[in-house]
């Protein structure tokens, strides 16, 4: 393989330089929108191109697939980018966004970073070999009881006009459990769920770059990654990631 999880690291912490000189600087910031609810920033152009050079610097041979500039050539072997997930937030001075890069090949994940600059967090993982966070392994939750467990979610503004809404599943769920927490970045709640500081993470109509680093980082740390019916795989329209423990107990509230 042509590059390495050190080599990566590298990339995306420096990727996460370029954010943080934006969001030291918000009043500064230029924030257009996608559409009515959907914002991109000068620091998510920024920040992806950054990426898509510095890593076709180091693999030539793999296509990118970014948020925000879309397909290149060669989509059976590429980087998946989401440059700042929880652009919202990163807008707000917030501290809960990330910078997200996986690799796939031949539609298997085999690399995945996930770094929360403000919060200097930095997740990743490679396929068979396990997950890790600031250099240190980690593992999902051993927790086995739903009525005591903590989920998160994510209401992400271009979904209120979907007739199939969030809003019965979390109130659902809000009642079977300790409680959920809603953050702003899909990225980072998966690494949660792989790190135990929750025990299962659910959210709908997400994109695979939204979540491609982070469910490689959950596999990896022993979680399961199914859509709201227990198929196994990674689902961005119905993404679901648990303990594995709780996973049967938390399908009939899907």
């Amino acid at each position: 393989m042509p590059i390495t999880l050190d080599i990566l690291e590298k990339i995306v912490r420096a990727a996460g330089s370029v954010a943080m000189t934006y969001f030291n600087d918000l009043d500064q910031l230029a924030i257009n929108k996608k559409a009515a609810r959907d914002l991109v920033t000068d620091a998510d152009v920024a920040v992806e191109n950054y990426l898509k050079q510095a890593l076709s610097e180091q693999c030539p041979e793999y296509g990118f697939w970014g948020e925000e500039s879309g397909k290149t050539d060669n989509q059976n072997q590429r980087w998946i980018v989401d440059p700042i997930d929880g652009t919202h937030s990163f807008s707000k001075g917030q501290y809960y966004w990330a910078v997200s890069v996986a690799l796939e090949i031949d539609g298997e994940l085999i690399m995945g970073a996930v770094y929360g600059p403000a919060l200097d967090d930095y997740y990743c993982a490679e396929k068979g070999k396990g997950a890790w966070k600031n250099g240190k392994p980690i593992k999902v939750s051993d927790e086995a009881d739903l009525g005591a467990s903590m989920v998160s979610t994510g209401f992400a503004c271009l979904r209120q006009y979907l007739k199939d809404n969030t809003l019965e599943r979390f109130a659902r769920i809000a009642q079977a459990t300790t409680g959920q927490r809603r953050l702003g970045s899909a990225a980072l709640d998966l690494c949660t769920v792989a790190d135990g500081q929750v025990d299962a993470f659910w959210e709908q109509e997400l994109n695979l770059y939204d979540v491609a680093a982070g469910a490689l980082i959950v596999l990896e740390a022993g979680g399961t990654m199914t859509d709201f019916t227990g198929n196994p795989g990674v689902f961005p329209k119905q993404t679901m990631a648990t303990n594995g423990k709780l996973l049967a107990q938390l399908l009939p509230l899907m």
